[in-house]
């Protein structure tokens, strides 16, 4: 079994022992794998012996085999080497044979390439003289003035005659003209029939290029390219591919079409094809364009300086456009400056002055949009203020200025319009468009910053400046009855238009000077016109004294003495005053017109001065009266109110105002036992005794013994 361990049967799974000893016993009568059989140990013995013997036999005969075939595998090796022996012995001669025949071939090419020499060495000259013996010949039918030879009398063989004619032009050119030779052949090829044949070659191109026979083209454009006529022949090609391109309105789309159905073209034809394209666009630029620009522009120039801009711009831009789809073609090796310089020379005249006639025009149409407007309104523009920021602060700061002069009756109009604020953003932002594309680089800042000084001026000083002073000047004095607040209505204008003044300068204006020292003194001029603003906007603060003066009319004409000592003390039915009510529904409208008028810190600014004035005419209203208990309950129901009110404002310091008022309005009702305790209480500890000691006398019952005891 050991000797048959691991030996595989051909087609047959690999040999295992175990198995196949299994297998050996189960068979066996008596081995003990079959049941009901007594296990046999002999038997099986002697089956194992017997198998083992057989297994012997079989190795010992596999391994003869197995011996036979390695003694013929080493016979067959021997004799395989022996032939791979033979085999380079006979390459190694056939490779001596190939060097002996290349070296013999070697030695061939070289007489074969000396012969070679010697025959051109003859034949050169001997084609040289026969040319010269044909040259000679058409020479003498030329002296004769006879040209019989075919070359001359037919039609069809006209490239041949084209390159005898070019070579005695040739020779006349080289020769001496006094010689006789020279002069000869100077009579015979410049005025004759040189100039003939070149004639006749350019008609035949004209004709070959209206029948569309490119590959005539072609042929007959390579003879003349040695002639001097060829540039004519380009000319003549140029003129030909203009010919029925230009019967549409847009002579930009029909040049981009032509020039592209040239360029498929050129090349087939021209052996310069860059050259002939880059001439039949120049042709277009200083014919076509410049004929077709100057007619445009010339008609408004004077007459109409907004349409003269409109198609100076437009113009200029599908010019610019036309050279893009241009540049896509091969026009030689700087194809942008060659370009550029068209460009340039069509619109010169016309951009050296531009930004001045865009300035005139913005200027008069800026100024004609408010005059329509304040026409529109039947009202003549009074002089305002021409002072300095500085002014502006000292006037601020002295408040006897306000209001400005007289004080004038606007009728509710703001004097600021949207609409005229979208026109005059609208222009300013196409002559913006129009700079960035008209200017030259180095001009753009420079130009930019003039069309921003001309919306500054019109916009923000003769528009806007001007509603704010006579805001300003329309805003009532402090003691009148039923005064209208129009200025809050200029402030909320005029801050919505700001906004969109600064939208443009950040959108336009900031992408041309973004990178030019004209940056800084943009920045300071439109931070110079805020802080004008501001100024202004500071002095229409005194529009609180009016909001102040308007609660004081109320309260004088609904407050009443009785309300805080009725007569009937058990008999009140109301929660608040009349006048309490009024107020607060006023001061609501008008923290609501502040909050839509402004924005950012200017609201908290102004709330918090309405709310401190506000609070002191209260203070000040509520020790005008004496109250009773009633009263007294009354009185801090108002004041309840009031700091609901307050709340409004959402100023921290305007509330805690109105609750330490709340709290001085308790000394009116508190029990006279109660007082200290009240007075020596977190809201009313820091105050100042005397203030507590004057709302204590407005109790009717302060002159009794017993409270004056108390309290002091």
């Amino acid at each position: 079994v050991a000797h048959c361990k691991g030996f595989f049967f051909c087609g047959q799974e690999p040999f295992v022992a175990d198995e196949y000893i299994e297998r050996l016993a189960w068979r066996t009568p008596g081995g003990g794998s079959r049941g009901g059989e007594a296990f046999d140990p002999k038997r099986l013995l002697e089956e194992f012996v017997n198998h083992i013997q057989e297994l012997q036999v079989m190795d010992e005969r596999i391994q003869r085999k197995v011996e036979k075939l390695e003694q013929q595998c080493q016979k067959e090796a021997k004799e395989f080497a022996k032939k791979v022996q033979e085999l380079q012995k006979s390459n190694q001669v056939a490779f001596q044979h190939f060097q002996e025949l290349d070296e013999h071939i070697s030695y061939v090419a070289t007489k074969v390439c000396h012969l070679g020499d010697q025959l051109e060495g003859v034949n050169t000259p001997r084609q040289r003289a026969v040319e010269a013996q044909k040259l000679m010949k058409y020479f003498n039918e030329f002296l004769d003035g006879e040209l019989k030879s075919d070359v001359f009398t037919n039609s069809e063989k006209i490239k041949e005659a084209a390159d005898i004619i070019q070579k005695l032009h040739l020779i006349a050119q080289e020769l001496p003209f006094d010689s006789l030779m020279g002069f000869c052949c100077y009579l015979l090829s410049s005025p004759g029939k040189y100039h003939d044949l070149e004639c006749q070659l350019i008609q035949e191109f004209t004709s070959a290029q209206r029948r569309g026979e490119i590959s005539r083209m072609r042929e007959v454009a390579a003879v003349l390219l040695h002639f001097k006529g060829y540039s004519h022949c380009v000319d003549v090609y140029i003129k030909q591919c203009q010919e029925g391109a230009f019967l549409r309105n847009d002579v930009f789309e029909d040049a981009a079409i032509l020039c592209q159905r040239v360029n498929k073209q050129v090349g087939e034809i021209f052996s310069n094809p860059e050259t002939v394209l880059a001439k039949l666009i120049q042709n277009i630029f200083e014919v076509k364009l410049q004929s077709y620009v100057k007619d445009q522009l010339e008609e408004h120039r004077k007459s109409d300086a907004e349409q003269y801009l409109k198609n100076l711009y437009d113009l200029y831009t599908r010019t610019t456009n036309l050279s893009s789809k241009l540049m896509e073609f091969n026009l030689g090796t700087d194809k942008q400056t060659f370009l550029s310089k068209l460009i340039k020379a069509i619109f010169i005249s016309y951009l050296e002055n531009y930004i001045e006639v865009e300035i005139g025009y913005l200027k008069s149409r800026s100024a004609m949009i408010l005059q329509r407007y304040y026409d529109s309104k039947n009202h003549q523009k009074r002089s305002i203020g021409t002072g300095g920021i500085q002014d502006l602060k000292e006037r601020l700061r002295q408040r006897t200025n306000l209001p400005l002069g007289p004080s004038i009756d606007t009728h509710g109009e703001t004097f600021l319009s949207q609409d005229v604020v979208v026109n005059l953003l609208q222009e300013t932002k196409q002559a913006f468009e129009r700079c960035h594309r008209l200017s030259d680089p180095s001009d753009l800042p420079k130009n930019a910053f003039r069309i921003f000084s001309m919306l500054v001026e019109f916009l923000c000083t003769e528009h806007i400046d001007y509603a704010l002073e006579t805001g300003l000047a329309g805003i009532p004095s402090s003691d009148s009855k039923n005064a209208n607040l129009y200025f809050l209505d200029v402030v909320h204008q005029a801050n919505t238009i700001f906004h969109l003044f600064d939208k443009q300068f950040n959108d336009h204006l900031m992408p041309l000077i973004s990178s030019s020292p004209k940056l800084s003194e943009c920045l300071q001029k439109k931070k110079d016109i805020i802080e004008q603003m501001e100024v202004k906007l500071d002095m229409g603060i005194d529009t609180l004294n009016c909001m102040i003066g308007q609660m004081k009319h109320i309260l004088a004409a609904e407050q009443k003495k009785t309300d805080f000592k009725p007569e009937d003390e058990n008999n009140v039915l109301i929660q608040y005053t009349n006048a309490c009510v009024k107020v607060c529904g006023y001061v609501r409208k008008q923290v609501e017109k502040i909050r839509n008028s402004m924005d950012g810190k200017n609201v908290d600014t102004v709330l918090m001065e309405l709310g401190v004035r506000f609070h002191r005419l209260i203070y000040e209203h509520l020790q005008q009266y004496s109250y009773s208990c009633m009263g007294g309950m009354l009185a801090i129901c108002d004041v309840a109110e009031y700091r609901k009110c307050a709340k409004d404002f959402k100023i921290a310091l305007v509330l805690q105002l109105f609750d330490t008022l709340h709290a001085l309005c308790n000394l009116l009702v508190v029990a006279p036992d109660n007082l200290k305790q009240v007075c020596s209480g977190e809201q009313l500890a820091n105050l100042d005794k005397n203030i507590l000691h004057s709302f204590v006398q407005l109790r009717v019952d302060y002159r009794s013994a017993r409270l004056a005891r108390h309290f002091s």
